[in-house]
């Protein structure tokens, strides 16, 4: 008969909502962990026979309830308070908007990430979609809960859900990078060169490091912080009572602006910041605090985003309706976008790509030419791009392929510091003294990996694993 012993975090702060569960089937042993009130992830694992099943089984309920684990009734805890932004989205009284394409995701949407390369979307339902730029559906992610965010680190992306993880989307399937503590009821979130900002619905806001560490923790000076954005330098925290900047090491407050209204979105450029306002506007500042242009709308403001170095500004607002501005506050445009109000949105190369309300990313056409036809009534018809319904979506996992040949990556290796499992570049040409950014359900004690490309993070101190990860044996 199958023998389980069930396992949860003891403390109430911290990453205290884990669970840790083993069970011994014969010779077989099967371990779940994760989030309480998530399915969480399993591996099994068979051995010769049911005695060292037993035993290895043991031995790893051991080392838990070394790191503060105890025994535990399932379902006893609560899940984590999870907030989600809900527009009530109206008609835009604007002309439509020269959408050229529309894909619908099938839940509304908030996570948006564009480049060269790819369009994705990631929506309520925790899916996220690939797209090529001609709409062509490539791939998709299957995540455990709601896509809060995707955001872009340099080579990486990543993807921020509702249950408290952050993933690693950068491989062939998504891996745990960040477990967000579970008291931080999280609205929105970003990173920088491997350091994670996090905004909460308390006005909290912390930063946490390549190895899911609290740097700091603050109590921001509002409520609501819709708005956090990582740079070199800082994290900006926007709120509930305007835009607070801190020093990203320390948490120090660098500057703080008060605002007419409330913040409800931000975008950065390399040396501003751009806030999105319950005032109909949208404000820019300095990076060191200096207010700059008031982008002046109708109607409250939920997403916002610019060309490169700011040389057109973007709005969306909740009666389905997007900006444009020039650098200097002018007004360009005001249309509809046919498909509910921005959530989020981002500019690539003439076009302007929103994901909203009815859970579409959509494609408009942000050339002049295209705009001032729009304005007159003529539009391009757009094509309507459905789900698939038979596309294989890849999961979170902890399974790991077997690699032979150590000269086909980087090669390394995961030791024991105390409780923590750390990650050591092995391979020649690295600093063996450094740690390793490196998928956190995966690790090993005494396994070696090989791993795609190992980077310096620009930070110096400390290198990230980037692409696939595979067990060296």
């Amino acid at each position: 008969m199958p023998q389980t012993t069930y396992l949860e975090l003891s403390e109430d702060t911290g990453s205290a909502h884990k669970f840790y569960e083993v069970t011994v089937d014969g010779n077989q042993m099967t371990v779940r962990y994760g989030r309480i009130g998530d399915g969480g992830q399993s591996k099994t694992t068979t051995y010769a026979d049911g005695t060292k099943a037993q035993a290895d089984a043991a031995k790893k309920i051991g080392e838990k309830v070394r790191k503060g684990y105890a025994p535990a009734i399932p379902g006893q805890r609560a899940p984590r308070s999870v907030t989600r932004r809900v527009i009530v989205s109206q008609r835009s009284t604007a002309k439509t908007a020269p959408v050229l394409w529309k894909y619908r995701s099938g839940a509304p949407a908030f996570g948006i990430f564009i480049d060269k390369d790819v369009c994705m979307v990631g929506n309520e339902s925790g899916t996220i979609t690939v797209l090529g730029h001609d709409a062509t559906v490539q791939r998709q992610f299957q995540l455990p809960d709601g896509v809060k965010c995707i955001v872009a680190d340099d080579a990486w992306i990543y993807a921020g859900c509702d249950d408290g993880n952050v993933y690693d989307l950068s491989g062939k399937v998504p891996r745990l990078a960040y477990a967000i503590a579970p008291d931080i009821d999280i609205y929105w979130l970003d990173i920088h060169d491997g350091i994670l900002g996090v905004s909460d619905a308390k006005g909290g806001v912390c930063s946490i490091d390549h190895e899911d560490e609290f740097l700091w923790r603050r109590q921001g000076r509002g409520a609501a912080g819709w708005m956090v954005r990582c740079d070199a330098n800082a994290v900006h925290h926007g709120h509930s009572r305007g835009v607070t900047s801190y020093d990203w090491r320390t948490g120090d407050e660098l500057w703080h602006r008060q605002t007419t209204g409330a913040v409800l979105f931000g975008w950065q450029e390399s040396d501003a910041l751009y806030a999105g306002m319950s005032a109909n506007s949208v404000l820019q500042f300095a990076k060191s605090g200096q207010p700059g242009v008031t982008y002046r709308c109708d109607d409250t403001i939920f997403s916002c985003a610019t060309a490169p170095d700011g040389r057109y500004v973007f709005a969306g607002d909740h009666r389905s309706s997007v900006y444009c501005f020039a650098a200097d506050g002018t007004r360009l445009w005001k249309l509809g976008t046919g498909c509910g109000s921005a959530y989020s949105m981002q500019y690539h190369d003439e076009k302007l790509y929103i994901v909203t309300t009815d859970g579409s990313l959509a494609c408009i056409d942000a050339s002049e030419t295209a705009v001032r036809a729009a304005e007159s009534g003529v539009v391009p018809e757009f094509v309507d791009v459905k789900a698939p319904t038979q596309m294989h979506r890849a999961t979170p996992s902890t399974t790991v392929e077997e690699a032979t040949d150590p000269s086909e990556g980087v090669v390394v290796e995961c030791v024991a510091e105390g409780s923590r499992l750390r990650i050591r570049v092995i391979s020649p040409g690295y600093n063996s003294d450094w740690q390793v950014q490196f998928p956190k359900g995966i690790r090993e004690p005494g396994a070696r990996y090989l791993v795609t490309e190992i980077r310096e993070a620009a930070r110096g101190g400390f290198y990230r694993a980037l692409g696939d990860v595979k067990r060296l044996v």
